[in-house]
């Protein structure tokens, strides 16, 4: 298990520092704010159920790109995962929950 305290959650709110997401979409921290804001960057949040209660999964999606952080209810990072299809757009099938 990684030990990351780029990932805050509070009162039900998960905070995801600018680096960290910067680093996996391939695009600079000061980036990520102004592109989730304009919803350039879109997300998914999804809450663990049977072995994995009190986990969650934040999908994050930019152009052709697909970053993946599956953390505990600690904040603490589990696993990671970035896709890039290059000039490929990022598949339909990719944007849903559940794969």
């Amino acid at each position: 298990m990684e030990r990351n305290m780029n990932i805050e959650i509070r009162d039900g709110e998960i905070e995801v520092d600018a680096e960290l997401l910067g680093d996996l979409l391939k695009i600079l921290p000061e980036e990520v704010p102004v592109l989730m804001r304009s919803r350039s960057i879109t997300s998914i949040c999804e809450h663990g159920v049977d072995d994995h209660v009190g986990q969650y999964r934040l999908s994050f999606f930019y152009r052709n790109r697909r970053a993946r952080l599956s953390v505990d209810r600690d904040g603490n990072i589990l696993r990671r995962s970035s896709i890039d299809f290059g000039e490929r757009q990022l598949p339909a099938s990719l944007r849903r929950s559940g794969d």
